[in-house]
């Protein structure tokens, strides 16, 4: 029996009615999806890390959560495991002519904007034919911004360049203030909403992925604010009872030592 087999048959076991697992069995797809975004972050969190003990560990968890909605489904008469497998092995050949395709394909090798030519044809077949069809409304905020971005960008609707939508970031700061000047809190929130689509929009025309620059940002922060709060307590104060004038200057002498 190969690995995967056997995998499939503790799913099965675990969810038989009879005697299964009591958690397992009364879990469905709503309450495992919350499971699978984590297990997810917990595979990005173990690359970063270059833990790949962990990393083995993580892709194991992320397969398992595959394994668990196939399974449901497959009880359900909507699909099986084999189907996600061939769907996603058809998507791959489908989308990698150039890899996969005729010998003219291949020759021709890979071509510019063929991804997302592919995709927007595979959409064409959707019941919902608008240009923004098929990102997802659970993803990350950061991440949606960006891809809503980039597919209006792709039937025109973009600004020509970044100076454009640093225009744009200014005109979103300036409703903000005013906002704020309101004290309405929804007002806040809608313009704060604004301004950071126009950011992201920034750093989709800068080629950046505002997922990985946000991450990144925050780790630097952690490490810089935690050799200040050592560096603090090394020398017998504590950092709640040090003026926001000290507490800059241990600030900008950590950002020295961690960069």
């Amino acid at each position: 029996m190969s690995s995967i087999d056997k995998l499939l048959e503790v799913m099965s076991g675990l969810r038989d009615k009879q005697d299964g697992c009591p958690w397992d069995q009364k879990q469905d797809f709503a309450s495992i999806a919350p499971y699978t975004v984590e297990e997810a972050y917990e595979v990005a969190d173990a690359v970063a890390r270059e833990d790949f003990n962990a990393l083995r560990d993580e892709l194991g968890d992320l397969l398992f959560q595959v394994v668990f909605h196939a399974q449901m489904a497959n009880e359900a008469g909507l699909f099986d495991f084999d189907d996600v497998v061939g769907t996603i092995t058809d998507k791959m050949l489908r989308r990698h002519p150039h890899v996969f395709g005729s010998d003219e394909e291949r020759a021709a090798g890979p071509q510019e904007g063929a991804w997302e030519r592919i995709k927007a044809e595979e959409r064409s077949e959707s019941v919902d034919q608008s240009a923004l069809a098929g990102i997802a409304k659970a993803l990350p905020a950061l991440k949606g911004a960006q891809k809503l971005g980039k597919r209006a960008s792709l039937v025109g609707f973009d600004w020509p360049d970044r100076h454009g939508v640093r225009a744009k970031i200014r005109e979103e700061l300036d409703e903000l203030e005013a906002a704020v000047g309101t004290r309405n809190q929804a007002d806040i929130e809608e313009e704060f909403g604004d301004l950071l689509f126009a950011v992201v929009n920034l750093a989709r025309h800068l080629d950046v992925d505002t997922e990985n620059a946000l991450t990144e940002a925050n780790y630097k922060f952690e490490r810089r604010f935690r050799d200040m709060e050592s560096a603090i307590q090394d020398s017998g104060e504590k950092l709640e009872n040090l003026l926001l004038e000290s507490l800059d200057q241990e600030w900008r002498a950590a950002k020295k030592r961690v960069g």
